[in-house]
């Protein structure tokens, strides 16, 4: 457990929890000040307070108090090693009947939905929320149930036919839902050409005598800059330009210092007519919430994204929660075939996606040496081989000043892995990978900051430059100052890295961070059975970053408990959208 977590104010069920590394400080402290300031004494009202803050920062958006042991399973560890779980003894839970009947009594939480305004916690449906995360998925709800009842009137919009290959009827019924409907979630994993059926619906609505006045965003800036980038490659050029996709912060005119009010809300809603988010399985709960309330009662909104992949890192699940309600079903359109995957990732994909842990090491166990699983003791020596043959590749590029050949060759093989530190995490392996690098490859010298061949990644905003959290580039050989190059919307673009800030030798990278990026191979260094960031989603999303090659390396003990092990995370939107539905009915 790290020292600066203890909490030493803390005593009680709050104290043993901190010490077994359930909760940190930053969950104990506003556990402790709000019980304060309601005059609440009960310690187990305090745990319960303290396990909401936590469950938020694990992503969950609230805590079913019945089943919060096994949800704790799936929390990282604070040292975020992933060596071991975490492990309660089950006697350090409170009996749930009276912990429950506890919180209910509690003058800080609110019962119901009719609860009285002012109290920070809400107990809703037998889950305890923050009184905000609560607020958040009311409008969530309430935008969604309000723009699937709407029917937009139409806008001069070109219509348009089938298209003439059957494979494509998936992408026709997402235009035709986004032209008639106020709200349509495209659903759809890499290579189901959700690229392209965007394009056709920018196309559809900004042709003709009345265009509409469309808006493309996406949670991040990497992921807007590659949206403008894929549908200035898809879309034909005509008269009007293709308006540029922002990150949806942008789009709402976000308020420096505070990321969660903007300039665009309910009392000054956006202008667009059509608002179209890609990558939404990134966005957050809070985030949409923003969203859909600036939406002008006309507009439409188009969601898309992939469901099976590794939702936001911020509190919920939001496009998992829209394609498993009910409710949702009629607006939701998935696109099944693949165009861009064939054969052996493709079907290993798949047999992931679906839970079928046996035929997903079939496949890997098959003849087909494009995706293989290979395990940890006998990884070595191959692994070496992919990461000193890339890196090489990458090196000489870059000490020839080649910058687009450099950034081809680090999108040729990316080294994948789920935790940040330990022996399973990135730090760790960045450096046995340099390490490689400096035994193996001839010139290659590790010394000094911005060292040729280095290969980076910003994990900070610098859109003045436009540069974005997740762009990657390398150091290349300059007349006497370093030169980075990075890949951009617009192309390869040089900096002097020693402007930038929030540089990381990418030599490694996590799954999480790797969403929405497309490498020709993938080397995966899976987690142990026991680590809490095992999951189907994981699993997945690591497979589906590779066009042509896959190493994972791991045991088929840790295969089997991903793929047994659906990422969990509380939300009670999903079932209260489907409850709404029903009272809005009846």
């Amino acid at each position: 457990m790290i020292d600066s977590d203890l909490a030493v104010s803390a005593t009680g069920l709050l104290r043993r929890f901190n010490e077994l590394g359930v909760l940190a400080w930053a969950d104990v402290h506003p556990a402790l000040h709000l019980c304060h300031l309601y005059g609440e004494r009960d310690e187990r009202v305090a745990l319960a307070v303290a396990l909401t803050v936590r469950a938020l920062r694990a992503g969950s958006l609230c805590v079913d108090l019945t089943e919060i042991a096994q949800a704790v399973d799936q929390w990282e560890r604070p040292d975020e090693t992933g060596e071991a779980p975490l492990a309660v003894p089950p006697d350090a839970w409170p009996e749930a009947a009276s912990w429950l009947a506890a919180v209910t009594a509690s003058p800080a939480v609110g019962v119901g939905d009719q609860a009285p305004p002012g109290r920070p916690l809400r107990l809703a449906d037998g889950l305890l929320y923050l009184e905000r995360s609560f607020a958040d998925q009311e409008t969530v709800r309430s935008g969604v149930l309000a723009l699937l009842s709407t029917r937009p009137a139409p806008l001069g919009l070109v219509p348009e036919g089938a298209s003439a290959d059957p494979r494509s009827a998936d992408q026709d019924a997402a235009v035709a839902s986004a032209l008639t409907a106020g709200l349509t979630v495209i659903a759809g994993g890499p290579g189901t050409g959700k690229t392209h059926v965007v394009a056709r619906i920018v196309a559809a609505f900004t042709a003709g005598p009345r265009p509409a006045l469309v808006a493309l965003a996406a949670p991040t800036g990497k992921a807007a800059a590659r949206m403008t980038e894929s549908l200035r490659r898809a879309v034909p050029a005509g008269p009007r330009p293709l308006p540029a996709a922002a990150t949806v912060h942008r789009l709402l005119g976000s308020k420096p210092g505070s990321r969660t009010r903007f300039r665009h809300d309910a009392t000054n809603p956006l202008p667009h007519d059509v608002v179209i988010v890609d990558e939404v399985s990134m966005v957050s709960m809070t985030l949409m919430a923003r969203l859909l309330s600036a939406l002008k009662p006309t507009a439409r909104l188009v969601l898309v994204g992939d469901p099976d992949q590794l939702a936001s890192v911020e509190a919920g699940a939001v496009l998992a929660d829209l394609t498993g309600a009910t409710t949702v079903a009629p607006a939701v359109v998935r696109l099944r075939h693949n165009f861009r995957f064939a054969g052996v990732i493709q079907e290993l994909a798949s047999a992931i996606r679906e839970g079928d842990a046996d035929r997903t090491l079939a496949v890997l166990d098959g003849p087909d040496a494009a995706v293989r699983l290979v395990p940890p003791d006998r990884a070595g020596a191959e692994l070496r081989g992919r990461c000193v043959a890339a890196g090489g590749r990458v090196f000489a590029a870059a000490a020839r000043a080649d910058g687009p050949a450099a950034l081809a060759e680090l999108d040729a093989h990316r080294l994948l892995c789920a935790h940040r530190r330990g022996p399973f995490g990135i730090a760790d392996w960045s450096r046995t990978v340099r390490s490689w690098l400096v035994e193996d490859v001839p010139g290659f010298d590790a010394e000094g900051e911005f060292h040729v061949g280095r290969p980076l990644m910003m994990t900070s905003n610098a859109p003045d430059l436009g540069l974005y959290n997740g762009d990657t580039g390398v150091v290349l050989a300059g007349a006497g100052q370093p030169d980075a190059v990075f890949a951009t919307g617009a192309g390869p673009r040089h900096f002097s890295p020693y402007l930038l800030d929030g540089l990381q030798t990418v030599h490694a990278m996590t799954i999480h961070k790797s969403q929405g990026s497309q490498f020709r191979r993938v080397s995966v260094v899976l987690p142990p059975v026991g680590s809490p960031l095992l999951t189907r989603e994981l699993l997945y999303t690591a497979v589906t970053r590779a066009s042509d090659d896959v190493l994972l390396v791991g045991t088929p003990d840790a295969v089997r408990a991903a793929i047994a092990r659906p990422a969990a995370r509380t939300s009670g939107l999903r079932g209260r959208l489907d409850a709404g539905a029903s009272d809005r009915t009846a």
